[in-house]
């Protein structure tokens, strides 16, 4: 391993996918009574956006690899709308008046749906996304990380604790950020990863991706 880079560790797996989201979960039922539509840590969107949004990130991944033949070079096209100008395209929307507890219930769904989705398609299956066609552990390893720092976002606007397991941020930032840096506590390192903090000697990200396609 040369300065600056993460080795591959232990696989990403559905397992995963399933425990980053019941986590997610449990940390943001505490905050069901809170005010939802204060603004989801540094972003333009509010806490019950952020959350749609996850949960829309969550079934477009595992939907990409539903197909026979999954499509390489496109989205499986289901319409996507916003809500408001500047809102996120979702194709997912949570019922409003079913409250936060309804809206924890769509997100616990759609994570039930891509850890099926990986959990059952074969590890040769390849699908699009924007950064590179991945294979099933690739769509894991996305989804973990949108539900690890969605819910950063949406528990800094709600005032939640939120510190996700270290190891499973380390191989989530071995699989899709190869050019992390290694000195540096595995859930900071990802939230620089993904432009929302400082590291020490590091400033802050204001373009990120990562790379979703096998190595």
């Amino acid at each position: 391993m040369t300065e600056g880079q993460r080795s591959a560790g232990a696989p990403v797996t559905a397992a995963d996918v399933e425990h980053s989201v019941r986590l997610a979960v449990a940390a943001l039922r505490g905050a069901e009574g809170a005010d939802w539509s204060v603004k989801a840590g540094s972003l333009e969107w509010d806490c019950w956006e952020t959350v749609e949004h996850l949960a829309d990130d969550l079934f477009a991944y595992a939907v990409q690899l539903g197909p026979a033949s999954p499509p390489l070079d496109t989205h499986v096209p289901f319409a996507w709308t916003r809500h408001r100008p500047g809102g996120p395209a979702n194709s997912v929307f949570a019922d409003r008046t079913a409250g936060p507890a309804g809206l924890l219930q769509v997100l616990e769904a759609c994570g039930a749906l891509l850890t099926a989705m990986v959990s059952t398609t074969a590890p040769t299956v390849r699908a699009h996304h924007i950064f590179g066609a991945a294979d099933p552990e690739g769509f894991a390893a996305m989804g973990i990380v949108e539900t690890l720092v969605h819910t950063h976002d949406v528990a800094e606007g709600l005032g939640v604790d939120w510190t996700p397991p270290a190891d499973l941020c380390d191989r989530v930032l071995a699989r899709l950020f190869p050019d992390a840096p290694t000195g540096t506590a595995p859930w900071p390192t990802l939230l620089w990863a993904t432009g929302r903090t400082e590291l020490p000697h590091r400033a802050r990200r204001t373009e990120w991706r990562w790379y979703g396609a096998p190595r």
